[in-house]
């Protein structure tokens, strides 16, 4: 009988899973593993890890119990593990980002020694990156060219299911998390003991309340939106006082959905919220694609000209951004949500990053580094670009001069206020959009909440200097 390894990394599910249907091809047993590299959790927040942790469980009660996990560097530890299980092949859905590829490299290189196969087949989004491509053969920076590119190339349906699928146990060496809701409350296998107590550890350090873990969590959360939200998605979504975003970003940073179910599901559909949401989709996979055809850009600026703009040394306003103390209260309920949840809407996200880079004349890197830190649905391609944007060194035709106003964005994404007293309880006796504007009411600041830390109006101007004399004119 052929035994195949099935390596999870960013596609953690059972179902639409391409490589897993790879790896069972011609009735082979599939081994599935994931491997906790200590160098790379080593840089992960907590609640990331949280989350990882949970996704985990949940993933592995979708593969009955038999999920492998082990802890170490996956160039020595998947070829022992594909000598001890007898593997001809190892299987991956292909990775895209250049630290990722880098790795794999290093695996394929190292099973090819022992005569392992390695079978890379997808990937984590709907068009491979580096697939769509201008009249030139160069990839995309503009998103507009690209969306309408990456549509006319289109994306394949869902993986089907594996025919007879045989999943096998790695012995004496799995992980036994199938224990996570066990119904008698003991143990359903043996864990592996270093993997287990990481795996614990993190979800006893986890500081956020997680969303529910695991493909049919997901499944279900898609459904809930299309079903009740998602006729109004294009006219709410930035809306931060109502529940009008998916919330899907954890499950798709990874891999528990795969955007191509989701745009099966929207097949046909050309009404605005459908459009908008399919969209969405497409700026995750042009971020992707930007950063495969250009791997350098998570350390440096993919426009030069403006990465000029002087910045200034971190201080105590970096430390009330990140604690919420701005005095602003959209930027301060956004940071404050951020500790809270791990997530943050679309909107908000990018007024609190103008506020760090426009208003406080702060490096978009600290901003990626904080964000990195705390989002539950971090994605390496979508948090660089997203803050590159902002900061306009990164794909906008008119990039710097955009800067948010964020006590105009308060009115328009939370009119009453609610989302802002939700997260501020300073701010809780304000009613209506009076906890939008503290400085305007004389009992405004009678809680506690901190006075402006910087006035807007004149850090915009000081944000256009530095740019004019950044780019000589």
């Amino acid at each position: 009988m052929n035994t195949a390894l099935l390596w999870l990394r960013r596609d953690l599910r059972r179902h639409d899973h391409a490589a897993l249907v790879a790896a069972a091809a011609d009735g082979a047993a599939v081994v599935p593993v994931f491997v906790i590299d200590p160098v790379e959790t080593a840089g992960i927040g907590p609640a990331r890890l949280g989350w990882l942790a949970a996704t985990l469980r949940a993933t592995a009660e979708a593969y009955e119990g038999r999920l492998c996990v082990r802890v170490g560097d996956p160039v020595r530890v998947l070829p022992a593990l594909a000598e001890q299980v007898g593997a001809e092949s190892v299987h991956v859905t292909g990775e895209t980002t250049p630290k990722g590829r880098e790795r794999d490299a290093r695996v394929a290189e190292a099973l090819g020694r022992d005569g392992v196969g390695w079978v890379a087949t997808g990937s984590p989004y709907a068009v491979t990156p580096g697939r769509v491509r201008n009249r030139s053969g160069q990839g995309y920076r503009v998103f507009g060219p690209f969306e309408r590119a990456w549509r006319a190339h289109g994306w394949p349906g869902p993986a089907g299911e594996p025919n007879d699928l045989r999943l096998l146990d790695a012995p004496a060496e799995r992980t036994g998390l199938r224990q996570a809701q066990p119904p008698s409350g003991e143990p359903s296998a043996t864990p592996t003991p270093e993997a287990s107590a990481l795996l614990e550890r993190w979800l006893d350090d986890c500081p956020i309340r997680l969303p529910a873990a695991g493909e049919a969590a997901a499944r279900r959360a898609w459904a809930e939106f299309r079903t009740e939200r998602l006729d109004g998605y294009a006219e709410d979504r930035d809306r931060v006082d109502l529940p009008s975003t998916s919330r899907l970003s954890p499950y798709l940073a990874l891999g528990v959905l795969h955007p191509r179910t989701l745009l099966a599901d929207l097949a046909g559909r050309t009404d605005p919220g459908a459009t908008r949401f399919r969209s969405e989709l497409a700026w995750r996979e042009f971020y992707a694609d930007v950063l495969w055809h250009h791997p350098a850009s998570t350390a440096s600026d993919l426009v030069p000209a403006p990465a000029g703009i002087a910045v200034d040394e971190p201080d105590d306003r970096y430390d009330a951004w990140r604690e919420g103390r701005t005095g602003y209260p959209l930027v301060d309920a956004g940071m404050r949500q951020l500790l809270a949840e791990g997530w943050l809407p679309n909107r908000v996200r990018m007024v609190v990053a103008s506020f760090l880079v426009k208003d406080l004349h702060l490096s978009w890197r600290l901003g990626a580094r904080h964000f990195r830190d705390h989002l539950v649905d971090y994605d390496t391609a979508s948090n660089t670009h997203n803050w590159q944007w902002v900061a306009g060194t990164g794909t906008d035709a008119a990039p710097y001069h955009r800067i948010f106003n964020p006590d105009t964005q308060a009115g328009t994404a939370d009119p009453d206020g609610s989302y802002v007293r939700g997260h501020i309880p300073e701010l809780a006796h304000l009613a209506g959009p009076a906890a939008l504007r503290p400085w305007n009411h004389p009992d405004g600041y009678a809680d506690g909440y901190p006075a402006r830390i910087v006035d807007h109006a004149a850090e915009r101007v000081v944000a256009l200097t530095r740019y004019r004399l950044a780019v000589g004119r």
